[in-house]
């Protein structure tokens, strides 16, 4: 037995050795999962609440007017409400959103809501891709955009991929419980 024991490796080099890089990459995933999981959702509550916080702004209202105005999907909305008053009530909307995926903490009820109303306007969104003029830089042709509209939007690709993932991630934490 004691010859068993003095060959077992007691430097830490040598401990270091015998776990493999699996065990440490499956270490650092325990602690790393958690954290990008609360990032992706603090990071959108986040977004969510700066650009619904500005559409009280009448900067941001007019910044609105050539997408809305362009978009058959929502230029109704100029019909129902004024330019402030749509820009208003969108930010609500957002404002809402962001403290639904938010809540996460309290259910994931509430951010599997959160994420599924995030990644329809983030689709609506996109579609200002296809109704706004000036997203193609005419001399270039696409698919080269221009800086706004165009990449202002194309960002949306990224928040359109989170709010889904928001969405089946608490999607599947509801079904689990």
């Amino acid at each position: 037995m004691s010859r068993i024991i003095s060959h077992a490796p007691t430097s830490p080099i040598a401990l270091s050795r015998t776990i493999s890089w699996r065990d440490q990459s499956e270490r650092l995933l325990a602690y790393a999962e958690p954290v990008s999981r609360i990032g992706l959702y603090a990071s959108l509550a986040i977004i969510y609440a700066w650009f619904g916080g500005m559409k009280f702004t009448d900067y941001e209202a007019q910044g609105l007017v050539p997408l809305v105005e362009n978009s058959p999907l929502l230029r109704w909305f100029y019909a129902l409400f004024s330019v402030r008053g749509f820009s208003t009530f969108l930010g609500f909307v957002e404002l809402s959103i962001g403290s639904l995926i938010a809540l996460r903490l309290a259910s994931p009820i509430y951010s599997t809501a959160g994420g599924l109303l995030s990644a329809g306007l983030f689709v609506t969104t996109l579609s200002f891709m296809i109704s706004t003029p000036g997203v193609v830089v005419p001399e270039l042709g696409a698919p080269a955009i221009t800086v706004a509209p165009g990449q202002f939007l194309l960002k949306d690709v990224g928040l359109l991929a989170a709010s889904f993932w928001v969405f089946t991630d608490s999607l599947k934490a509801v079904i689990r419980r």
